[in-house]
């Protein structure tokens, strides 16, 4: 909110030395955190100038500038024209324009000098709104009409002073639940709480010269058979009506002034008065050409399939929870407190006018707005809480303006319906802001503070009853008038002290699960990354699944951020696959990469979550619905190997990396968490059918796979040959670790080996043989590892040999020669019970 000082000094007593840094810091000390101070940052000299001549002359970039000579009297000490060159081509020769002669310091430190550029030397700046700190437009200079008292200008004035650059506005943040400061009404009596400055509220005398409503106004029917949370869209609505006025009589200067201090644009004698209320008092207005309608106002909520063009000529689909301004209830004309319609809109054949000031639902509008993508001043003001009481004294003061400016006559009728919802009184501990800011506030000055905010206060005892202002909405509990009294009271009044954290329970298992499972892949030279969870057709196709059967497995949302990809991801690696594909198109050839995420695993049919209004909590019933609707979210750990594993320099030639890499590194992550994983030989896509391994528990619960990718796969996505990818469920690799690990005495006793050949169809996998041999060989087996594989002629076709070492070793003694043959004798039978093994 912009706050243009002399505009401020009209409803409060500011003092006369005051500046705007000092206005800032004062308001500062009740919330308002500043923004900006615009205007008094620039120092001349800063002149009217006429332009003589404009050449334009294009240059090799495509760009045309002008080289101009501008009269700036004797501003340069020599009478001599000044010779400028300027990019803008909103001007012609014999216009007024302001220049900044050499030595002249803009907004922000900007310092002009004589310069050579474009093969000239340009001895000072034409100047547009934005340079100057007065605006935004920077599309063309600024072309000047007049001085602001009618009189002509010269070449050689000063235009610090023509301008208002001596002027100050002091710009603040507003936050969401101090709608009232959207004001130069609410800024000051905020001043006047932050210093004890002397504050008139500008409403009151406007109030006691509004007339009442009388029955004889423009008839408007609020007609709200669909409001929201119980509230209607519209509870206030004022009408007043101004004949014969002037569209063409110009804004005073002033008002033009202020106007363009707070950051709006003068447009026309109407709109400027409706801008200038609504800056002024916090109310919007909507102007509306009588001669447009054809009968009476009626408000309504939107029908379906309803249409219509906005003021900017954007033709609309029209929601039901919109609330509409209509003419007779059919043709409509405004989408309250957001957008007028381009059809009632004021034109220059306007000479009836009906000033519209309306109290609109906050909820109403904030939807509307967001849902037509429409925020506009008037639309900030009432989703923040427009004062309800002030609707029948900024119609006055429009009707005034207009009258006095315009020269217009008001009518005799006046149209004020509907009962506005004020705030409802509340009790309240007066020890209440004491025990939450921590300062023992006496209750006297707790009354004190809530009255002088505006709130009616009635105390019995320790009891306050408190009505608050109709211009706080937002202070309904017990907890806003705390703050209120903390804010008022000065925050500086609070002493820092830092609370004792309570103690911690720490990370949860889970939590340290992924964490571990991070540390060691980053200790194994992998780089952690994150990729959107979001997935495409396109996508599934690729890795060679079944679009229509992974639909089934996600979820479809609602408002995806790409249309390429509304799902939810089933696996982590579909979509680190684009990181990968990034770092090597950038050079990176020998990549290694891990992602920890959320994927979906929908089982079921999935059943649609109730909906509850914003700011009521759900019922419990309600929450259970929502978390049942909720399809079950695994996280899962993906890995992704391309290029070298180890790489090449002085000390020779590097390896690629290999299935075998990959499963050292997912065994790795299993002896983290003490799990001896069972890997077996699997092939589902996108995996390679013969380079894939299933990875389990002991137990057999699936924990992922690991492998290579099908070369169809890597094709199709654009990856390096041979990419190697890991996906496993960290939850189910969390539950299987759940067992505390018990600590054992160091064995010191020697450890006997023995190697045993078994013959085993072609089909039998490797683990399953191995897992044999453990369960035969018993407790003493210390570990079986395969080291040797034949196939040929010698054991058959349709045969293969597997070569194992089996290590056993006692805890407390030396095995016997007996006792180890004895053990793989155990092992062997087992195994050829299991798999039909044969040993050789």
């Amino acid at each position: 909110m912009r706050v243009p000082v002399d505009w401020l000094r009209e409803y409060v007593a500011v003092p006369a030395g005051a500046r705007g840094a000092d206005i800032a810091a004062d308001l500062v000390r009740v919330g308002l955190e500043e923004e900006a101070i615009h205007g008094g940052g620039l120092t001349g000299p800063l002149v009217v100038g006429r332009v003589l001549t404009k050449d334009p002359e294009p240059q090799k970039n495509g760009k045309t500038i002008s080289w101009c000579t501008v009269d700036v009297g004797d501003a340069n000490g020599t009478g001599e024209p000044q010779g400028i060159v300027c990019g803008a081509d909103n001007f012609e020769a014999g216009d007024l324009v302001v220049v900044m002669l050499p030595g002249g310091v803009l907004p922000g430190g900007f310092t002009i000098t004589a310069r050579k550029t474009y093969g000239h030397v340009s001895a000072g700046m034409i100047c547009s709104v934005r340079e100057l700190g007065i605006g935004e437009d920077h599309t063309g200079i600024l072309v000047l009409s007049g001085g602001p008292d009618g009189r002509a200008l010269v070449p050689g004035q000063d235009a610090i002073p023509l301008l208002g650059l001596d002027r100050e506005t002091v710009e603040v943040n507003v936050t969401p639940d101090r709608g009232y400061c959207f004001s130069i009404r609410g800024i000051a009596r905020e001043y006047s709480h932050a210093t004890g400055a002397a504050y008139t509220d500008p409403a009151l005398g406007l109030e006691a010269r509004a007339p009442a409503a009388n029955g004889r106004g423009y008839v408007v029917d609020v007609r709200d058979d669909a409001p929201i949370r119980g509230r209607q869209g519209c509870d206030r609505y004022v009408a007043r009506i101004v004949r014969g006025i002037d569209v063409h009589a110009p804004t005073p200067p002033w008002m033009a002034t202020r106007l363009t201090e707070a950051g709006m644009r003068s447009i026309s004698l109407p709109v400027d008065v409706t801008n200038y209320v609504m800056l002024g008092l916090g109310q919007p207005l909507h102007a509306f050409d009588v001669a447009s309608l054809t009968g009476s106002i009626v408000v309504r909520r939107a029908r379906p399939g309803e249409r219509m063009t906005t003021l900017d000529g954007t033709d609309r689909a029209l929601s039901p929870t919109d609330l509409l301004i209509t003419d007779g209830g059919e043709r409509p004309l405004a989408i309250a407190g957001v957008m007028g319609g381009e059809d009632c809109e004021v034109t220059d054949t306007t000479t009836d006018v009906l000033i519209e000031a309306a109290h609109f639902d906050p909820v109403t509008v904030a939807r509307s707005a967001r849902r037509h993508r429409l925020p506009s001043e008037a639309s900030r003001r009432f989703e923040r809480g427009v004062d309800p009481a002030i609707a029948a004294a900024a119609a006055q003061l429009a009707v005034e303006l207009l009258v006095e400016h315009g020269g217009g006559a008001p009518d005799e009728g006046v149209t004020d319906v509907g009962t506005p919802v004020l705030p409802s009184p509340f009790t309240m501990d007066a020890g209440l802001p004491g025990r939450l800011v921590g300062v023992p506030y006496a209750a006297s000055d707790v009354a004190r503070v809530l009255t002088e905010i505006g709130c009616v206060v009635a105390a019995e005892g320790d009891r306050l009853t408190v009505t608050p202002p109709s211009w706080r909405p937002d202070l309904r509990q017990g907890p806003d008038l705390a703050e209120e009294v903390a804010r008022i009271e000065g925050y500086a009044g609070i002493p820092s002290l830092l609370p004792t954290p309570p103690g911690g329970r720490g990370l949860t298992r889970a939590q340290r699960v992924r964490r571990l499972l991070g540390d060691v892949l980053a200790a194994q030279g992998l780089e952690e990354i994150w990729s959107a969870p979001f997935t495409g057709d396109d996508r599934h196709l690729a890795l060679g699944l079944d679009p229509a059967d992974v639909a089934r497995r996600t979820v479809r949302l609602a408002n995806p951020l790409s249309e390429e990809a509304p799902y939810f991801r089933i696996s982590v690696v579909s979509t680190m696959v684009d990181a990968l594909r990034r770092n090597v198109s950038r050079g990176a050839k020998d990549v290694g990469l891990f992602e920890v995420g959320l994927v979906v695993a929908r089982t079921g049919t999935l059943v649609g979550a109730p909906t509850e209004e914003v700011g009521v909590r759900p019922s419990d019933e309600t929450l259970a619905e929502i978390r049942a609707a909720v399809p079950p979210q695994p996280t899962h750990l993906g890995v992704l190997l391309a290029g070298d594993r180890d790489r090449a320099g002085w000390w020779g030639a590097g390896r690629k990396a290999d299935v075998a890499d990959l499963l050292e590194i997912v065994r790795g992550l299993g002896e983290s968490l003490a799990l001896d994983l069972a890997v077996t030989s699997d092939g589902p896509l996108p995996w390679h059918p013969g380079r894939c391994a299933r990875v389990g528990t002991a137990d057999g619960a699936l924990i992922g796979w690991a492998g290579e990718l099908h070369p169809k796969v890597v094709a199709a996505l654009g990856l390096p040959e041979r990419t190697l990818a890991a996906e496993l469920d960290v939850d189910a690799l969390v539950r299987a670790s759940e067992d505390t690990v018990v600590a054992h005495t160091l064995v010191t006793s020697p450890r006997a080996q023995s190697d045993v050949a078994l013959v085993v169809d072609a089909s039998v996998p490797a683990e399953r043989v191995r897992a044999a041999l453990v369960e035969g060989g018993g407790e003493l087996v210390e570990s079986v590892d395969l080291f040797d594989l034949y196939e040929g002629g010698q054991v058959g076709v349709g045969k293969k040999s597997l070569a194992y070492r089996l290590v056993v070793r006692a805890r407390n003694r030396t095995l016997t020669t007996e006792e180890v043959n004895a053990i793989r004798d155990r092992a062997v039978a087992a195994a050829a019970r299991a798999v039909g093994a044969v040993q050789r």
